[in-house]
């Protein structure tokens, strides 16, 4: 079946890479906003028969979700044989519960509108924290792809003597792999809560890393608290300064500058999502569903 790629606004690059990797088409498309505020989309390409690949990674989703689906919509329309979706980062996977009463468990609500109008989902590490895998809430097909193998090669690449450093016991596993591929050492901090506001943060074994570049290792920097908080442990440790590194680069306001400015050698994240920081393409990742 001969396959069409569509780049949503902000996606145009990383559509690009996987065109260049699978041979497929980029398609046409007009994607605006009238004066009033509502969505205006136009497939200018001819899809009748083929398959859409629509290419929409789902940060800051509210603006994005309406052309998405109004793109998918339109194709099949013009004839589509069918509409697939590659979102490398995935949004409100957050809210897989009620944590409070009257909340509204969002996570579901959102899987089952994408799964309205597209026909297959591929993403990379989607935040599963209390899921064992999308297929619980999404009712269309999907593949996850995780970018820890890509990480692993450029520490291996471009850092001498890396130590790996988890902010948290949740973030062993997650290091450890990472480490592990990296041939490098991994570290864990601990915290010892005397009280509600009486956090303890120690660094284990430090000594023997003084001599090491940290490097710190997350799924997803949004506020970016967890590691400015990290990398003042480590400063008041005495070690070097750090290297961070994100698979999503979500960045919720001015959270890029704040973590630049606490104190580290540099920032690289995974072009999951658009950003100045990104240093790790993962496109290869998006191409088995094309």
């Amino acid at each position: 079946m001969e396959k069409i790629l569509f780049a949503l606004p902000g996606n145009e690059t990383l559509t690009q890479k996987l065109a260049a990797r699978t041979g497929a088409a980029i398609g046409k498309a007009e994607i605006r906003r009238f004066p009033d505020g509502e969505s205006f989309v136009r497939i200018d390409s001819d899809v009748k028969g083929k398959k859409v690949v629509l290419v929409c990674t789902l940060d800051r989703p509210d603006e994005k979700l309406l052309p998405l689906l109004f793109l998918s919509r339109t194709a099949m329309e013009l004839g589509a044989k069918c509409t697939c979706l590659i979102s490398p980062y995935l949004a409100y996977m957050r809210q897989d519960k009620r944590f409070h009463p009257g909340e509204g468990i969002t996570s579901e609500y959102f899987a089952e509108l994408v799964s309205g109008f597209a026909e297959t989902l591929t993403t990379i590490d989607p935040h599963l924290h209390r899921r064992s895998s999308l297929g619980e809430v999404y009712s269309i097909p999907t593949t996850v792809e995780h970018a820890a193998d890509h990480i692993s090669d450029w520490i291996k690449e471009n850092v001498k003597n890396p130590v790996l450093i988890g902010p948290d016991s949740e973030s062993e596993q997650w290091v450890s792999e990472v480490a592990k591929n990296a041939d490098a050492p991994f570290i864990v901090l601990l915290k010892i809560r005397h009280g509600d506001k009486d956090v303890e943060v120690s660094i284990p074994h430090v000594a023997e890393f003084k001599e090491h570049t940290p490097v710190l290792v997350d799924d997803i920097i949004s506020t970016a608290r967890t590691m400015i908080e990290t990398v003042q442990h480590l400063k008041n440790a005495g070690m070097r300064l750090p290297i961070c590194i994100g698979v999503h680069a979500v960045f919720a306001g001015d959270a890029y500058a704040q973590l630049l400015a606490s104190g580290v050698d540099s920032i690289v994240t995974c072009n999951t999502i658009a950003h100045e920081s990104n240093g790790i393409d993962i496109s290869d990742l998006l191409t088995a569903k094309i």
